[in-house]
């Protein structure tokens, strides 16, 4: 070999470890989070990681989880995949798709009850980096509740006083319908449901078959949902979760039974001067827990061919800089990280504080209790909309969703 393609060779060694395969591909469902993620988080890791070009390529949330299985199938799909919490993505996991991530940089700053919506049974393999959750909680209207001197409620009797007294003054005490199905399940039922049925605990109680839906704390939740049907608005069967928006956010119903991801949309709308408060619980001194629901993760392509800018990008994921711009900018997803971080929102702020006092919880039926059919999601949804319009009582509500779950639901053995 003559001195030139000796030396090109030389140059062509050095130069190979700091090549890059190509652009990373960020998967994903959340489709109104492009710009975001375009103009301000991708930008933020150039920053630090000059020359990685880096594509944020969402699918409809409806389409994602098909078409994503579809790629990563034909091998088509992008390195990296926003997960969903448990056995979405656990499946992934299981057919090979996704990397195990123990051990790799970013993981360290996820405490172990930050990381179970993402492992293996036991907590053995990790393969999602956890992202962030939502609250769940109530917002108010500030100026209403001045004008008939309420406060916040903090017990279940409190919280019915209230809606009593706007009831009495001719304000629509709730902005909710039930015309999209969901909203009777998590906006309620699995909101308020935790200080009942004590969070984990009567998870994991029904999980091990030691409780029943049909046990007294699951009944009282299905009971103040009952209660609540009676302050509802006309129409309420109907109401679609658009119009209960509106309808909170100009000021014509007094309360909104809410998923921290509103916080933005209701900030800036005209006029509203906004509140929140946790679920309530039974009596004073209770111990409280919150609906503080996993809600994205992010894991690595196993077919990548850009793994190692892959693994550079999940580490920033990781870091205070970007918990810091998420938590921030995307107002109501609130960081999982250890990461101390300053909520500028106010609203944000108080409800992230929540996790201070209160214990946090997953949805009911997240974990486990969902993979047999009919679900325990799609009956639930029915179920509390029942109960809610007055239809179904508690009790023979409790004892449906227990049937129901009785048709698949085999206890581990001990």
């Amino acid at each position: 070999m003559h001195f030139a393609g000796w030396m090109l060779c030389a140059l062509l060694t050095l130069v190979a470890p700091f090549a890059h395969a190509g652009t990373l591909v960020i998967e994903s469902w959340r489709v109104d989070d492009k710009a975001l993620w375009e103009k301000v988080l991708i930008p933020a890791f150039q920053r630090s990681h000059p020359g990685i070009d880096v594509k944020f390529a969402p699918t409809a949330p409806t389409d994602y989880d098909g078409r994503l299985a579809a790629r990563l199938a034909d091998g088509s799909a992008g390195d990296l995949v926003a997960c969903r919490p448990f056995d979405a993505s656990l499946s992934l996991y299981a057919q090979g798709h996704l990397e195990r991530l123990d051990g790799k940089p970013g993981m360290q700053y996820f405490e172990p009850g930050a990381m179970v919506a993402w492992q293996t049974a036991g907590g053995k393999e990790a393969f999602c980096m956890p992202v962030a959750s939502v609250i769940h909680g109530f917002m108010y209207n500030k100026a209403i509740f001045r004008k008939y001197d309420l406060q916040a409620p903090r017990t279940v009797e409190e919280f019915f006083r209230v809606l009593d007294v706007l009831k009495k003054n001719g304000v629509a005490p709730l902005a909710l319908g039930m015309a999209d199905g969901w909203e009777a399940s998590q906006l309620v039922f699995t909101n308020i449901g935790p200080n009942f049925w004590r969070g984990e605990a009567g998870q994991k109680a029904l999980a091990d078959g030691r409780a029943r839906l049909t046990d007294p704390p699951f009944v009282d939740a299905l009971r103040f949902g009952a209660r609540m049907g009676a302050y509802l608005p006309a129409g309420a069967a109907t109401q679609t979760y658009g119009q209960s928006q509106a309808m909170f956010a100009t000021g014509r119903a007094a309360i909104y039974p809410a998923g921290s991801w509103d916080i933005a949309r209701f900030s800036s709308a005209p006029g509203l001067e906004l509140g929140v408060f946790a679920a309530p619980v039974k009596k004073r001194g209770d111990a409280c827990f919150i609906s503080d629901h996993m809600d994205l993760g992010l894991g690595v392509n196993r077919a990548s061919k850009n793994k190692q800018d892959a693994f550079k990008f999940l580490a920033w994921v990781g870091s205070q800089e970007f918990a810091d711009i998420y938590s921030n900018r995307l107002t109501g997803f609130f960081t999982l990280s250890n990461h101390l971080i300053a909520m500028r929102d106010p609203v944000a702020k108080q409800m992230v504080e929540w996790r201070n006092s209160c214990a946090s919880t997953v949805r009911l039926n997240a974990q486990v209790l969902h993979r047999g059919q009919p679900s325990m999601e799609s009956v639930l949804w029915r179920v509390n909309a029942d109960v809610l319009k007055g239809t179904l009582a508690p009790e023979p509500a409790a004892a449906r969703l227990q049937r129901d779950f009785d048709r698949w639901y085999k206890p581990p053995q001990p």
